[in-house]
């Protein structure tokens, strides 16, 4: 298995020295996974902090040769759960397919103070070539 760690120089850079934005794991048979970091985004409300986030997911995954719609995980961790459904909206505008899995949770605080939201994926990229697809039972 192939791992490789990257910082995108075309993506927002990290906002510390002590992790790497994009974990890139080669599957066998073509294809990878990758693991986004954490992202958080200035703003002056969780709905423009949301939509900063969601830029720079979109520009990590393009950097990699995917798109918001190839991600299959996505774990949120909001300072207060009672705005969800501000959060809710910002996601809805950027994932509009099938939506993916998903964790979301509270917690007492970020590790920026003025944070309110921070959101990490998983997305999946297909071998070149080969048609992408999410089935969907019901």
């Amino acid at each position: 298995m192939q791992i490789s760690l990257d910082n995108p120089a075309s993506a927002p850079a990290p906002l510390s020295p002590y992790y790497t934005q994009v974990a890139r794991i080669e599957l066998p048979g073509g294809g990878a996974l990758l693991q986004l970091s954490g992202q958080v985004a200035e703003g002056s409300d969780l709905a423009a902090q949301s939509r900063g986030i969601f830029e720079a997911l979109d520009a990590l995954l393009k950097a990699h040769g995917a798109t918001l719609a190839d991600i299959i995980n996505i774990r949120t961790y909001l300072t207060d759960i009672d705005r969800l459904h501000e959060y809710g909206e910002v996601r809805r505008a950027y994932l509009t397919g099938t939506p993916p899995t998903s964790t979301t949770v509270e917690v007492s605080k970020l590790f920026l103070p003025w944070a309110l939201i921070e959101v990490e994926v998983v997305a999946a990229v297909a071998a070149e070539g080969v048609k992408e697809g999410v089935t969907e039972k019901k």
